[in-house]
């Protein structure tokens, strides 16, 4: 099951693109409506805020005054805090049972306005975020919900600026046009992502790469840090450090459009355990024709973003030989270069491919980190 984290700023049109995700087939689970629903009346969860910050957070009729909430908390991290702290599990909660309650087969989508804010972007395999110019947000607020402009920009200001979504947005929909615009938008990601990206996590099979060279790509050190944050989170306490590796870790080298991530754990014993817990992000321990189980080779599910994570002992040759043939070709990029890609044909030759780059590198480098010390 493929879980999605759809975001964006207060009127960016989120609730347009879930619309579409619902109609071409996605299950929605709405955070904005798990958190009306844990504070009804006669709810535990009512009953805290009321604990918590006292009658005054009750209307005329019982219920939960939000704007009179939103008074005590805005602008006030301590009771902000004290509100999440009350909120969250009871959320958490809820949207479990939600996701346990879908339909088989479905691709879940989990409406989260503030991902980013909250930084939960690395607890899903894919990350959508929508996004409009502060000036259309504007304008939405004041036609749509009677905001004054100061108000807006407020709400606006109190969020997340777009830098910070663009580093957590595995796909960007600019949902500044048109509906029929964006509604096209929503179902190429259906049809060429999405779908394809759930149908390999079910049946644990990575969707064919392109591993032609191409040239360096400026953003995958940016890419990097979001995947590396996912696995990370999956492995925890395995984790002993993450790096960048490979070719594409080398800026400005031609490269087949992979992610190579390095986990350093303590002892390849971890790695069976590892398994479902990355298969949570995305990364699945493939059984790859004629090979057999991988062993500390992960390979990602999204067909948009190919990835390969080596799971490898901490200051192991393998672990160390990767680090030292980054380092050299970023130091010494013209020699580099005579280095050439890593040549494959497909999965089940790329992590040979790589080692066999490494290899190529390895005297020089070795002779450069002797030289340099």
């Amino acid at each position: 099951m493929l879980r999605v984290g759809l975001t964006g700023g207060i009127g960016a049109g989120k609730s347009t693109v879930a619309t579409c995700l619902v109609e071409l087939g996605a299950t929605l689970v709405d955070a904005d409506k798990i958190a009306r629903e844990v504070v009804v009346p006669g709810s535990v969860g009512l009953a805290r805020l009321v604990e918590q910050f006292g009658t005054g957070v009750l209307d005329a009729d019982g219920g939960l005054d939000r704007p009179g909430l939103g008074e005590i908390v805005f602008g006030d991290p301590a009771a902000r805090q004290r509100l999440n702290d009350i909120l969250h599990p009871l959320i958490g909660q809820r949207t479990a049972e939600l996701i346990a309650e879908a339909p088989t087969g479905s691709v879940i989508v989990q409406d989260v306005p503030l991902i980013v804010e909250g930084a939960m972007s690395a607890s899903f395999p894919l990350v959508i975020v929508v996004h409009a110019p502060e000036s259309e947000r504007v304008r939405r607020l004041i036609e749509d919900r009677g905001m004054t402009e100061d108000a807006a920009r407020a709400r606006i200001a109190a969020q997340a600026d777009d830098a910070a979504r663009r580093a957590a947005a595995d796909a960007w929909l600019d949902n500044s046009g048109p509906a029929e615009a964006v509604r096209s938008a929503v179902e190429r990601l259906w049809t060429d992502r999405l779908r394809p990206f759930d149908t390999a996590l079910r049946n644990g099979t990575p969707p064919a790469w392109s591993l032609e060279p191409v040239p360096s790509d400026p953003t995958w050190p940016q890419q990097y840090e979001r995947l590396a944050a996912r696995v990370e989170r999956a492995a925890g306490d395995a984790a002993v450090r993450l790096d960048h590796i490979g070719p594409a870790s080398v800026p400005g080298l031609v490269s087949p459009d992979v992610i190579d991530v390095q986990l350093a754990v303590r002892s390849l014993d971890e790695v069976t355990g590892l398994a479902p817990k990355l298969a949570a992000v995305g990364f699945l321990r493939p059984e790859l024709s004629g090979r057999g189980e991988t062993g500390g080779v992960f390979l990602s599910a999204d067909p948009a973003r190919p990835t390969i994570v080596h799971v490898r002992e901490v200051g192991s040759a393998g672990y160390r030989e990767a680090l030292l043939v980054r380092d050299w070709m970023r130091a010494v990029p013209d020699h580099a270069e005579t280095i050439g890609p890593p040549v494959a044909g497909g999965h089940a030759d790329y992590a040979d491919a790589v080692n066999a780059w490494v290899g190529r590198a390895l005297t020089p480098a070795t002779e450069w980190a002797s030289a340099t010390g």
